[in-house]
Formats: structure tokens, sequence, C-alpha cells
């Protein structure tokens, strides 16, 4: 099973207290980063890539691990394994809680 999300473009103009967006998903998810989340890349995740649920009625946005071929999908829908942590991207949330 897989979900589909869209990569959207707002990050790079957005800074996180935890230094960088994948550290950001890393300190909230508890998770190592590990392999990007695309059902079939097999890359390392660099980026942390700002993503919406597609066909969902779930608005919010997240942030997750993507290798930097597949957070340059920008207005794309890719699919992302069903385990995926999706780390709210609401820093009033999270770090500046």
């Amino acid at each position: 099973m897989a979900i589909g999300v869209k990569n959207i473009d707002g990050t790079s103009d957005s800074k996180c207290k935890c230094g960088s967006w994948i550290d950001h998903w890393q300190k909230y998810s508890t998770t190592k980063v590990g392999l990007c989340r695309e059902v079939n890349c097999r890359n390392v995740a660099t980026d942390g890539a700002l993503v919406q649920k597609a066909n969902s009625t779930d608005n919010n946005w997240y942030i997750i691990p993507l290798c930097q071929q597949h957070n340059l999908l920008k207005g794309q829908e890719i699919r992302v394994i069903d385990s995926t942590t999706f780390i709210s991207a609401n820093k009033k949330e999270t770090c500046e809680k």
C-alpha cells in the first residue's frame, strides 16, 4: 500500500529552529532519516520535503524525508510508503511551542 502526496513549494522560504527541515522531521518523528520515502526509490533521503496528502480532506502541510530528485518534483503527485511518518510543518505545533 502507498500514500499519494503532492510536493508543494514553500519550505525554502521558511526557516526552522531545528536547523533544517530534515532535522525537524528526525527530531519530531524520533526516527533516523534513512531512505527516501518514495515507494520505488533507494536513495538516501537528504531533504525535508513539504507535502500535502493527495486526494484527502486533510489539507495540512507535512514534512517527510525525500531524496533531492523527488523533492524537486514540485506540484506533482508521488507515492510514498504507507509507513511514512508525517510531521507537521506548522512550527507553532512543534519547534515554536
